[in-house]
């Protein structure tokens, strides 16, 4: 069981839809969503797990990138290209956009920008928290 862990968030403005789920979610909608990304790691390195700084700046760079101010879309919908063609932001996700997928395409994502970066040896992402809203999120863990 990992002895150290860091905790870096941030926050971003995304639309998306769940046409798979009856509800008023079927219908295209935005969060204000916040995630919480965990890095574990048996012993510290230098007195650090990572680095806040470039594990920040990696994570915060492919999410404004990617999700802010875009739509995130199931890789089914129909509206992949009626938005892209008015050059919408649209970020395909492998089935549907939900929390839960959400949590797990950010853990994944984590993982594969920690391994570049220097860090403890150990040091895995553990955790993921997403908030779609401030009563709802859901988790993934490693």
């Amino acid at each position: 069981m990992p002895a150290h862990i860091v905790t870096v968030s941030h926050n971003f403005e995304t639309a998306h839809r769940l046409p798979h789920i009856p509800g008023k979610c079927m219908s295209l909608h935005g969060h204000s969503w916040w995630a919480d990304i965990t890095v574990s790691a048996p012993e510290l390195d230098g007195g650090i797990v990572v680095e806040f700084g470039p594990f920040k700046k990696a994570l915060r760079r492919w999410i404004d990138e990617h999700l802010d101010h875009g739509v995130m879309l199931g890789s089914k919908d129909p509206l992949v290209g009626v938005l892209r063609s008015y050059d919408t932001k649209v970020h395909v996700v492998d089935g549907w956009p939900t929390v839960e997928t959400v949590a797990a395409m950010l853990g994944r994502l984590a993982g594969e920008l920690l391994a570049e970066l220097g860090r403890a040896p150990g040091a895995q992402v553990t955790g993921v928290t997403v908030r779609e809203t401030f009563v709802n999120s859901a988790g993934w863990s490693a």
